[in-house]
């Protein structure tokens, strides 16, 4: 990496690995520098976090991979509660954009400022617009990201069912137009258009759209994970 990050480090026992001298280092000696997230432009759950983080002690710099959201390692997740993050990094809010794709070329709409300003008729019309919504049951795409917040509008075909699972992390989920049956271990309810429910993290859950439906799912969580 440019800023010098070269190490790749892993977990072992709740400790950190380096896999280019094989030397196994306690997390406390390490600090945070910087987080980057990275995700599948069509699909919320394939996303991932490297961590940025660094050893005064150790004179040494390197990168740690997790799963973000519902994809997280719960050991590396575990770990990276235990790293301190850099009294001295910059956190003034960084302007954001989505990196351009073969399904969405044109890259640079702006995913996190201090003020994002986001047209939901407009991604609507962007969703049905392309060959993932006409060749598969679902399209969605991620409108704001920080380090806390997640905002995704995602389209369902009647009939789609996104298959139980969890988040780490309280959600919310808004019906702009449709409707579907949202499910947990306890509780089935309908949610259409003008209505929304929120949920608290680690609650396992199903959605499936009853008829065709756009929605409005936001994850907040804590920045550590």
């Amino acid at each position: 990496m440019k800023a010098g990050y070269t190490h790749d480090f892993n977990i072992r026992e709740e400790c950190l690995v380096c896999n280019i001298t094989n030397e196994v280092l306690p997390p406390e000696d390490f600090q945070i520098d910087k987080t980057y997230r990275f995700e599948g432009e069509t699909n919320p759950d394939d996303q991932s976090i490297v961590y940025a983080i660094s050893s005064s002690k150790f004179n040494m710099k390197g990168v740690l991979v997790n799963g973000y959201g519902i994809s997280a390692d719960e050991a590396t997740s575990k770990l990276v509660e235990k790293l301190q993050t850099n009294p001295g990094a910059d956190n003034t809010v960084e302007v954001k954009s989505n990196e351009a794709t073969p399904q969405r070329p044109e890259g640079d709409r702006v995913v996190n400022a201090p003020l994002v300003e986001m047209d939901l008729d407009k991604f609507i019309e962007l969703i049905k617009s392309e060959s993932t919504w006409k060749e598969s049951d679902r399209n969605s795409i991620t409108i704001f990201k920080s380090d806390t917040l997640r905002i995704v509008l995602m389209g369902l075909h009647k009939d789609a069912e996104m298959k139980p699972h969890s988040a780490n992390g309280v959600i919310s989920v808004q019906v702009l137009e449709g409707e579907i049956k949202f499910s947990t271990d306890q509780q089935t309810c309908r949610v259409s258009k003008g209505k929304m429910i929120a949920l608290h993290e680690q609650i396992t859950h199903s959605v499936q759209a009853v008829k065709e439906t756009f929605l409005l799912l936001t994850l907040a969580m804590n920045a550590k994970r």
